[in-house]
């Protein structure tokens, strides 16, 4: 009896990692299948890499978490509903489940970008530079929200441990009240800040490509409040490090000069030249899309997308450690169905829905509403409202990806009369925000589970931050539409 019931859940644990395995390689081929599409556009292969995304949405509707499953659904029921009732064809249907994919691509293939920088281990010269340079907590906050933000540029997601278990090692020995949330709040907004303009950020793919504006249109205007961003929590994280040292004397804290002394007389003080390796990185990926955003026809996603894998395995060979970069891309396909299959489920429910809105002309009823709705709010509450969506959804689950997808499709900058990069910006500020705040979303249940605190809890630590970057944004939008 005992012999069946371990025979039994070893056959049922075989059966289920087999599953995951075979979801994983049906994931990773649609991407590069997609990719290939793209490639050779010529051979027009829409409508099978449609319904290998119909045949997705069916396979991981059963293993999808509850309320990625009943979202999902309510998505697919209401797009068939707008379908039927516009008498769309069967093959309007298949093609509905495809515009989503493009997004879904650059999720699944930028945290590969991540490979070099663990493989380099560059967090050691991360900690060189802080034992050698920083005294003062106000200061060790700076630097902490600086890496993250230097970090979130390429890494993405990848930032927040990394950057946490590269600095959380010498926080001890400086006088910080609660080490933890010090800890989550300076990665936390150095990591959201590069959101609003990275080029490897979903949630900006997204928002250029719905409103037609250019990668290097929005750049000077994006840029500048992202900057503004960190510097706001610089200030902020200062002013609570100088009450914190009005009760703990926070000068040269004992501890440090005795770590610093320790090091001193065990080795050779250098400067970490090697984190310049990633400064470069950074600028020559921009610079690489730049290129190629003007010279060639793909999007925006796609040609980022396109560029990961060449880019990362070549900074990898530089780093002599090619061998060690396809181990890690191996690992990274195993696992990938566990990381991606929820994403996949959500993400061509919210393309099937949109597809179904644009299919059906119901973005042109919502855009009459929203057009009616801003002239009697009036242009200056409009504004307010927009950053807000994202937000508030975000409290219920919805990820800014979708968040912003679903109001980009319902939003005609022309229509509604509202500069294109105005609204870019107002819809990214509500994105970044809801990174920041957003209960459910990853940021806040990753750092939630690298800080062993509740989600709500990191949230909370977030808020003060957030209303007055909020606020911050506001007052630039403004001056924005004053001054050009």
């Amino acid at each position: 009896m005992v012999y069946k019931i371990l025979f039994g859940r070893y056959n049922e644990k075989k059966i289920q990692l087999v599953g995951d395995t075979m979801l994983s390689l049906l994931l990773m081929f649609t991407i590069l299948f997609y990719l290939f599409s793209i490639l050779f556009s010529q051979l027009h292969m829409d409508f099978l890499l449609s319904g290998i995304c119909l045949t997705i949405v069916i396979v991981t509707f059963f293993t999808a978490k509850r309320f990625v499953k009943l979202l999902g659904g309510l998505f697919i029921v209401t797009g068939v509903y707008l379908l039927w009732t516009s008498h769309a064809t069967n093959k309007d249907y298949v093609l509905s489940f495809g515009p989503m994919l493009e997004l879904l691509v650059l999720f699944g293939l930028v945290p590969i970008l991540a490979f070099p920088i663990k493989l380099g281990k560059y967090s050691d010269d991360i900690q060189d530079i802080i034992h050698q340079n920083i005294k003062k907590s106000k200061y060790l906050y700076m630097m902490t929200s600086s890496i993250a933000y230097f970090l979130s540029i390429f890494m993405n997601v990848a930032t927040l441990p990394m950057t946490y278990y590269a600095i959380r090692p010498v926080v001890s020995i400086y006088p910080v009240q609660n080490e933890e949330r010090f800890m989550s709040r300076a990665i936390t907004h150095g990591f959201a800040m590069p959101l609003m303009w990275s080029p490897i950020t979903p949630i900006v793919g997204v928002v250029i490509s719905m409103t037609g504006v250019s990668w290097i249109s929005i750049l000077p205007y994006a840029l500048p409040l992202s900057l503004l961003g960190i510097a706001l929590d610089w200030y902020l994280g200062s002013k609570r490090a100088r009450k914190t040292a009005g009760i703990q004397n926070d000068l040269y804290h004992p501890s440090v000069d005795e770590t610093a002394v320790t090091m001193e007389g065990t080795s050779t003080i250098r400067f970490p030249f090697r984190i310049l390796h990633i400064v470069l990185a950074i600028f020559l990926f921009n610079i690489v899309i730049i290129t190629f955003d003007h010279f060639t026809n793909f999007s925006f996603l796609t040609l980022v997308s396109l560029l990961v894998i060449p880019f990362s395995f070549g900074w990898a060979l530089l780093l002599k450690k090619g061998t060690e970069y396809m181990l890690l891309f191996k690992d990274y396909v195993k696992s990938f169905s566990t990381k991606m299959k929820d994403q996949f489920f959500i993400y061509l429910s919210a393309g099937f829905f949109i597809s179904a809105i644009q299919l059906s002309k119901a973005n042109i009823t919502l855009n009459e509403w929203i057009f009616h709705m801003k002239d009697a709010l009036g242009l200056e509450v409009f504004f307010f409202i927009l950053p807000l969506i994202p937000i508030i959804l975000a409290f219920i689950g919805l990820h800014p990806a979708v968040t912003l997808s679903l109001m980009a499709g319902a939003l005609n900058p022309d229509l509604i009369g509202i500069s294109p990069i105005i609204l870019t910006i107002l819809m990214l500020m509500g994105a970044v925000s809801a990174f920041l705040v957003g209960p459910y979303n990853t940021t806040i249940g990753l750092m939630s589970s690298i800080v062993k605190e509740s989600t709500f809890k990191v949230s909370h630590w977030n808020m003060k931050f957030t209303l007055s970057y909020l606020l911050l944004g506001f007052v630039y939008v403004f001056m924005v539409r004053i001054i050009f």
